[in-house]
């Protein structure tokens, strides 16, 4: 069993982070926590954990990983039921052993794929089955993480999830433009459905590339929020400060044509002015799936959030949900990003 407990930024400064998160998206601030070495905020928000850690001296770990690598995702805490065996693993290096901690709860932590941690937590809560639709802030849950990894290093990364943490390979997914291209494998716990799309770069131009260029190797990309009124919601954070990825304008001229399309107008009509993308599997699974995507919110191009809502339809007495991660929009979102990233570089 692997469920996610919480996500842990390394950042300069916690407490102008913690108020970047509850300010945005309405994160409420837990009691911090301070040693010599570190200082660390701690949020939470519906289904939603997460720490901000900054370096409170030079010697503080947080300051090693600063030195390495911009400010990002350097920890995605589990649940599991079986640490002792995880961390017996032949495969796994173990940067911190069993232990218990202040609360009484097993923990340790292993080394994952480039810098990334995993803190591992004793204790499986279940799976929660939450509606969002109606719930008053703009994130509940997390959706799916997205690691990047360097070119030729997917295979042994998705080996090395599947073997430790047993997640099995889903959709493959190719991705390419004239100029650039890259390559994914989305994994899926089988027993609690837990999301964890891997992808590489396969031209030396990629927007993959260029975040491992900026990250200084491998890390976690985005993190899919879920929200659970996406077209009430984006306006909102916009007005709040938080800045989207502009949609091409030829993204929303042949959408109409796709078989399925079951928008009513004056949805129509908010989803291209939210500049939110849309898709669904097929005339037969119309249930739609929206998101959009953040630009990077750190200095360096690097990490970014998505925002994505599922939506359910009744078809023949069954209840369907939207399923997958927005296929059919991932040639837009790459030119999207690819046009950021061409602004960034001034080529092209």
């Amino acid at each position: 069993m692997v469920q996610i407990n919480h996500v842990h930024f390394y950042v300069d400064s916690a407490k102008v982070w913690r108020d970047w998160f509850v300010h945005r998206f309405g994160f409420d601030a837990q009691p911090c926590v301070s040693t010599p070495e570190t200082y660390q905020e701690r949020l939470t928000c519906a289904d939603l954990r997460v720490h901000l850690s900054s370096p409170a001296s030079p010697n503080s770990p947080i300051a090693d990983f600063l030195r390495k690598h911009p400010p990002g995702v350097a920890d995605i805490a589990l649940r599991v039921q079986n640490l002792a065996e995880i961390c017996a693993h032949p495969q796994v290096r173990v940067t911190i052993p069993p232990h218990d901690s202040s609360t009484g709860q097993r923990m340790a932590q292993i080394a994952a794929w480039g810098s990334l941690r995993h803190t591992l937590i004793e204790g499986y809560q279940g799976v929660r089955v939450r509606e969002t639709r109606g719930k008053s802030g703009p994130v509940v849950a997390i959706d799916h993480c997205v690691l990047n990894v360097s070119a030729g290093e997917l295979p042994a990364a998705v080996k090395w999830y599947c073997q430790v943490l047993g997640f099995e390979p889903k959709q493959q997914f190719a991705i390419a433009t004239a100029r650039s291209s890259l390559h994914s494998q989305v994994l899926v716990h089988p027993q609690t459905g837990v999301q964890f799309p891997i992808n590489e770069p396969t031209s030396g131009n990629s927007q993959i590339q260029e975040f491992l260029d900026h990250n200084r190797g491998a890390g976690i990309q985005h993190i899919a929020l879920k929200t659970p009124d996406i077209l009430h919601w984006v306006p909102q954070l916009r007005q709040l400060g938080l800045s989207f990825l502009n949609v091409p304008g030829t993204y929303y001229d042949g959408l109409r044509q796709k078989p399925g399309f079951c928008l009513q107008e004056p949805e129509w009509q908010r989803l291209m002015e939210a500049e939110v993308l849309v898709d669904w599997q097929d005339a037969n699974h119309p249930a739609l799936l929206l998101q959009t995507f953040t630009e990077p919110i750190f200095e360096e191009p690097t990490f970014f959030f998505e925002l994505i809502e599922r939506r359910s339809i009744q078809v023949q007495g069954k209840t369907l949900i939207a399923q997958g991660f927005g296929e059919g929009n991932f040639q837009a979102l790459f030119e999207a990003v690819e046009h950021q990233q061409l602004q960034r570089t001034g080529d092209g």
